[in-house]
């Protein structure tokens, strides 16, 4: 079995039981701020949390996004493995249809090499772009058709090579690298249970079919060489200060940027504001706070109470962290109270 009994560990004398915790990072670039500035804070950020006993940390593949530097995800991943010594690092995703399995094979056959043990692979089928990029990418709509069957390919390029077998991935043959399946719907959930592989939810954006996505996988997960029990994963945003106050008015940056995706008017990631509520409308406010209802925002004492009951709800093995905060300080503060109570 790759993954252990999910552990229960008790948060100080806050809560009751957790689970593991890892980084989902974008490498987000703040108004204000460059992309080399974004790409040193990620390494900055990997170091420390692992440290703070972080399980992963994960990088995620999005292109022509001003405020994400993790467009060239595996170069991405290097530098944040060379920098570190013990934390998995990985991807969260690789959106696969907008590649070439071998290419994907060779990029994180590397990295398994030059970091054994601790590269791990998730995959998605959305391009994680807009329409026109897309296009640049040379991908059509239908590319994710073949998402399955190109998983497929991926994963049998990882694994030991077949006698006769003409086209291998070098160096990726053999290092068998684990493969995730992301999601934000029941697709990803049942393919993920058919193959017998780890499933990530989206909860951290897109929540509204977590708990069937996570009945389907559980109930037609079929064991495979890589894992013998169903291992469900989900994402969920958490801004964590001193007080309630202060991580509400951090939390407004991530508003503010859902809130310019349906403007049209994506960008930087901005600094927060003191009242949310003067920069959308109504109808902007129900759509962001739809998107936006697994987070946890307040105090230790508030987010880790609140992670605690996601966890109770949904059963997940693991948690996956994503926090979009302007100032890197307070980034960096945010996910070490976390750790502080939470980390199991």
């Amino acid at each position: 079995m790759l993954f252990p009994p999910r552990p229960r560990v008790a948060l100080a004398t806050i809560v009751g039981p957790v689970v593991p915790l890892s980084i989902l990072d974008l490498a987000p670039i703040p108004e204000g701020s460059t992309a080399a500035e974004a790409l040193a804070r990620s390494l900055d950020l990997a170091r420390r949390a692992e440290r703070w006993g972080y399980r992963r940390f994960w990088l995620a593949e999005h292109h022509n996004a001003a405020g994400i530097a993790s467009a060239a995800t595996a170069v991405v991943i290097a530098h944040v493995a060379a920098g570190t010594e013990t934390i998995r690092v990985g991807a969260g995703g690789i959106m696969l249809p907008n590649h070439a399995p071998l290419v994907v094979a060779e990029q994180f056959g590397t990295l398994a090499e030059l970091h054994p043990g601790r590269i791990d692979l998730g995959l998605g089928r959305a391009p994680g772009t807009d329409r026109l990029t897309l296009l640049a990418l040379r991908r059509t709509p239908s590319s994710a058709d073949t998402f399955p069957h190109d998983v497929l390919e991926l994963q049998a390029l990882l694994a030991d090579p077949q006698p006769g077998q003409a086209v291998r991935a070098i160096p990726g043959a053999g290092t068998k690298v684990p493969l995730w399946i992301l999601g934000s719907s029941l697709y990803g959930a049942q393919l993920a249970a058919a193959l017998g592989l780890p499933y990530a939810f989206a909860s951290h954006f897109a929540p509204a079919a977590l708990l069937p996505a996570l009945e389907a996988y559980r109930s037609g997960f079929r064991p495979s060489e890589q894992l013998a029990e169903p291992y469900a994963m989900a994402g969920a945003n958490v801004i964590c200060a001193e007080t309630d106050e202060e991580a509400r008015r951090l939390f407004t940056s991530v508003q503010q940027s859902f809130t310019n995706v349906f403007r049209g008017a994506r960008g930087q990631l901005p600094p927060p504001i003191d009242d949310v509520e003067d920069y959308w409308a109504p109808e902007e406010k129900a759509r962001v706070g739809a998107m936006l209802e697994r987070s946890f925002v307040g105090s230790p004492e508030r987010v880790s109470a609140g992670l605690e009951a996601f966890v109770e709800e949904t059963g997940v093995d693991e948690l996956i962290v994503a926090s979009a905060i302007h100032d890197h300080a307070a980034r960096l503060r945010s996910y070490e109270l976390l750790a502080g109570v939470a980390v199991g």
